[in-house]
């Protein structure tokens, strides 16, 4: 057959046939009388499997889940509190009160190591993500008690907390933890650790540290970050009305 074309024909060429993303080629030998199209038997046109798609839905805004981001004294200890009847009961409670106390994001906080405790100077080495800047804190007497009792009963490992398994906690597994907490405190509203973070500047705001001095605990690189806990704070209107 391929010879009676080859004989007859005066012409070939090649056509490229698009059939939905896969491109097939023809080729065309024509003779006096009709033209012949060869084609791979195997191949065969199909309908497109892409599905146009419009970009999916975005998070919400905080707003829409809470009327606020910082929690008040009386609800950290509230959410302290619930964390005590945990397995590791100990162990929650304490990364809660060192995140509040000391402003830690959560990726902070779960990377802290026993060699950044001063036990007996009493004081903390804060190292800052975001390239912020490092600083020293005080550790209170209860904080303290709080810390040597967890380094007498955790697993040996450098790393302040740790999971079960004596792994570093995960930022994952802090949040987790928060929002369990949350949950078993009867809070109507989302917990995320990030509060922790806010609710100690509030606090601090709340109780007249300046803002020059609050941006340095809390390692802001640019103070705008830091005015907004003392926009919160209600102190600044107590004198407005006088009974």
């Amino acid at each position: 057959m391929s010879k009676k074309l080859s004989a007859l024909s005066k012409k070939s060429h090649v056509l490229a046939v698009d059939t939905g993303g896969f491109v097939t080629h023809l080729w065309t030998v024509t003779n006096l009388t009709r033209a012949y199209f060869m084609t791979k038997t195997h191949l065969r046109l199909v309908a497109p499997t892409t599905v146009k798609q419009t970009v999916g839905p975005q998070r919400r805004p905080n707003s829409d889940y809470r009327t606020r981001e910082h929690l008040t004294e009386a609800e950290i200890e509230k959410l302290i509190a619930a964390t005590k009847d945990n397995r590791y009961g100990h162990r929650d409670a304490t990364m809660i009160l060192v995140a509040y106390r000391h402003g830690l994001r959560a990726s902070e906080l779960v990377t802290l190591r026993w060699d950044q405790i001063d036990f007996d100077a009493g004081i903390l080495h804060v190292t800052r993500r975001k390239r912020g800047t490092p600083s020293t804190h005080p550790i209170s007497g209860d904080e303290l008690r709080a810390l040597r009792r967890l380094k007498r009963e955790a697993k040996p490992s450098p790393f302040v907390f740790v999971s079960e398994r004596g792994s570093p906690f995960s930022v994952a597994g802090f949040q987790k933890l928060i929002a369990r907490a949350g949950v078993a405190a009867s809070f109507e509203f989302q917990l995320h650790p990030h509060m922790l973070r806010h609710s100690c500047g509030f606090k601090l705001a709340n109780d007249g540290v300046d803002t020059r001095s609050l941006q340095a605990y809390l390692g802001h690189k640019n103070i705008q970050h830091t005015v907004r806990y003392s926009e919160l704070s209600p102190s600044r209107f107590k004198d407005f009305w006088k009974d």
